[in-house]
């Protein structure tokens, strides 16, 4: 067993090196994430003001034209679920869990778009605002975000005080009120692997 093996973040620069050489247009964007990898210690730690992994899901249905979005309770935004990877995870692990956590479903299988089990379809470093009443600063998550398909009959469970609603959208439909444009960027990359 090696290190990697043991590691969930010891996994993290290997990742983004594929995921470079899959999508190399996005090196600019993934600057973020490049730098805090040149220190790469507690990569998952919530507590790191410097930047930490997440891990999320484009959960898609089987038919490849509806997405689930939750309606998280703090952003008060329409985005798909996800959060914070857990000690010993990864985050395509944390993907998953967040997906049953906030939303209940029960049934879903992780996409081998890329034949690359760990390879997200995108990676979005985006800024977190400052939450003074926690005591933290304004900082980055460098969420990795992951395809998985579920039957869209399932019951959905909205997780309570996180989400304060769950959807299935066309995907068509995402949100385009995003002034970087990833979700132009993820709708294109999805309508490329669907």
């Amino acid at each position: 067993m090696t290190e990697d093996d043991r590691d969930p973040a010891a996994r993290i620069p290997g990742i983004v090196r594929r995921y470079l050489a899959r999508f190399p247009a996005e090196k600019a964007r993934l600057q973020p994430l490049l730098d805090r990898l040149v220190e790469p210690s507690d990569l998952f730690a919530r507590s790191s003001m410097s930047g930490h992994v997440t891990g999320s899901a484009f959960v898609v249905d089987p038919r490849r034209d509806t997405i689930l979005m939750v309606h998280h309770g703090t952003l008060d935004r329409w985005l798909q679920p996800g959060g914070h990877v857990d000690a010993g995870e990864g985050p395509r692990d944390g993907a998953a869990r967040e997906v049953w956590e906030e939303t209940g479903l029960r049934r879903f299988t992780p996409s081998d778009w890329a034949r690359d089990p760990t390879l997200p379809l995108d990676i979005d470093p985006h800024m977190i605002p400052a939450n003074p009443g926690r005591g933290e600063r304004q900082r980055y998550h460098f969420d990795f975000r992951y395809l998985f398909t579920a039957d869209s009959t399932q019951a959905l469970t909205a997780q309570e005080g996180e989400v304060k609603a769950l959807r299935w959208l066309p995907i068509d439909s995402l949100p385009d009120d995003d002034p970087d444009g990833v979700w132009k960027l993820v709708v294109a990359k999805l309508r490329e692997v669907l």
